[in-house]
């Protein structure tokens, strides 16, 4: 997406989530957080070892900005569960509701019906979104190097595993990659797809994936079309690929998951 519209979302998002604050202020959005639980439950899911297959977090998403609509008639709950039973080892829920059409209270939906790790991928810059996303049962919560500071990502992802969340922290490029490890991030997501042009290139997740340190967990992002994609993947250290738009953009998605599933296994 062109740097405009990635100001832009990252701006309403901003003035949504300020809406939300005066509606359920933080000290109230507490009182609804579950019993303490420890991190880590999304990372030890996706952490492959040995000669197993790629891991696969299918993802739940109504439209981008890249892409229009993808599913007209999507149903959360129904596709979550579709992915589980398809043999996913994640579901990741897309939850900002102008640019992507989605809505926080599909994890409410989602969440008593599938025992899968659930991701929250929104524009996250605020500790009331990790309160929001614990209550309501998430797992992991996405947070992108593009849109915070060092001292943002740190801060964050301390927060997120006291309440405990995973991180996906999403980078693009060398920088970001260091910035991630330096701010203490244990799951690593290679975004293949330039935020600031569409462009989708598939080897950003290969040249980077042999600079993510051996103890934290990596995640190849967009541009996972087919079998073909995962085939140079296999042999690396990656853990765990992400895919959304090749299974909700054909008419049988629960297909789309075996093969994709058949292919990661090698």
């Amino acid at each position: 997406m062109s740097s405009d519209v990635l100001e832009r979302i990252v701006t309403r998002r901003r003035e949504t989530i300020a809406e939300l604050q005066k509606r359920t202020p933080l000290h109230v959005r507490r009182t609804r957080l579950p019993p303490a639980r420890p991190d880590g439950r999304l990372e030890r899911a996706l952490r492959r070892r040995g000669g197993e297959p790629l891991r696969l977090i299918a993802e739940v998403k109504r439209a981008s900005p890249s892409r229009g609509v993808l599913s007209v008639s999507l149903d959360p709950v129904a596709t979550a569960r579709m992915y589980e039973a398809g043999g996913a080892t994640a579901v990741s829920l897309v939850t900002e509701p102008d640019f992507f059409q989605g809505d926080l209270d599909w994890v409410d939906s989602v969440r008593p019906q599938v025992k899968l790790p659930l991701l929250v991928k929104d524009f996250v810059f605020d500790s009331w979104q990790l309160v929001d996303a614990a209550a309501r049962g998430a797992d992991g919560i996405l947070l992108i190097a593009a849109v915070l500071s060092d001292t943002q990502l740190r801060r964050l992802i301390g927060e997120a595993r006291l309440l405990g969340l995973d991180c996906l922290v999403e980078v693009h490029d060398e920088r970001e990659l260091a910035r991630a490890v330096r701010a203490g991030a244990t799951v690593i997501g290679i975004n293949n797809r330039d935020l600031r042009t569409f462009e989708v290139d598939l080897g950003t997740s290969l040249r980077l994936l042999p600079l993510v340190p051996p103890m934290v967990s990596a995640v190849a992002e967009s541009g996972i079309l087919g079998p073909a994609d995962l085939a140079p993947l296999r042999g690396t250290r990656c853990d765990a690929v992400l895919v959304g738009e090749a299974l909700l953009a054909t008419p049988d998605p629960a297909a789309a998951l075996r093969t994709l599933i058949g292919a990661a296994r090698g």
